[in-house]
């Protein structure tokens, strides 16, 4: 008798439940998730559970110690400069090589209009998710669906460490995201380019001062 595989769709229902746990930053770095705690919050057995986890380890937003469970996965110094290199590599190609017509661009003003809002009524979840909207959306204009996707998780990624950062560069982004546009509006690739790169930069410099001097606190 052949063991019958575990329904894809209950594997992929438990993988989005567990992943929007972790990105809406109700763990931190020492808690622990086991299969037996996600089963019974999710009202399912094990084994999709174990699936789903794997899949979250191999994106990189946990790791899984034997007999011990699951915890989210931290970043070094390196690794936070690694992913913002990829990151901005991506990013900067897609307002190279993107398609930016009115309505695309109409709907990136919009997005800008409402991160604003968001920032004043300091709403955190809500500006973190349209303003990595914003950036998705600039990736969808290059029709490279595996762009987007590494995007994602590289921004998935650093959503880990950037939950307790926010306020490090969240008051420019709305400006520097409404530069990027006129860029592009303009279809001057060039300024574009040069405007993402400064955009991301700044972000990276300020996050790595921050966790440098986050570090020398704890070592002290």
């Amino acid at each position: 008798m052949r063991k019958l595989k575990i329904p894809t769709n209950l594997t992929s229902l438990a993988y989005k439940s567990i992943k929007e746990y972790i990105l809406e930053g109700r763990l931190d770095e020492d808690s622990r998730l086991t299969e037996e705690f996600l089963a019974g919050q999710l009202g399912i057995s094990k084994s999709p559970i174990r699936e789903a986890l794997n899949r979250l380890e191999a994106e990189g937003l946990i790791r899984i110690e034997a007999r011990r469970g699951a915890y989210l996965r931290s970043f070094s110094n390196d690794e936070v400069d690694d992913l913002y290199d990829v990151r901005e590599a991506l990013e900067v190609h897609a307002v190279r090589t993107g398609t930016f017509p009115a309505p695309t661009v109409k709907d990136l003003r919009a997005s800008v209009k409402r991160l604003r809002a968001f920032l004043k009524a300091n709403d955190r979840p809500k500006y973190i998710e349209e303003d990595a909207g914003f950036h998705a959306a600039l990736a969808k204009a290059t029709g490279n669906a595996r762009l987007c996707d590494t995007l994602e998780n590289i921004q998935n990624q650093i959503w880990l460490f950037r939950r307790k950062t926010y306020d490090l560069s969240s008051s420019a982004a709305p400006d520097a995201h409404d530069a990027i546009i006129d860029a592009l509006e303009k279809n001057d690739r060039n300024q574009a380019e040069e405007l993402m790169h400064g955009h991301i930069s700044l972000v990276r410099k300020k996050l790595l001062e921050h966790l440098t001097k986050r570090g020398t606190k704890k070592s002290a």
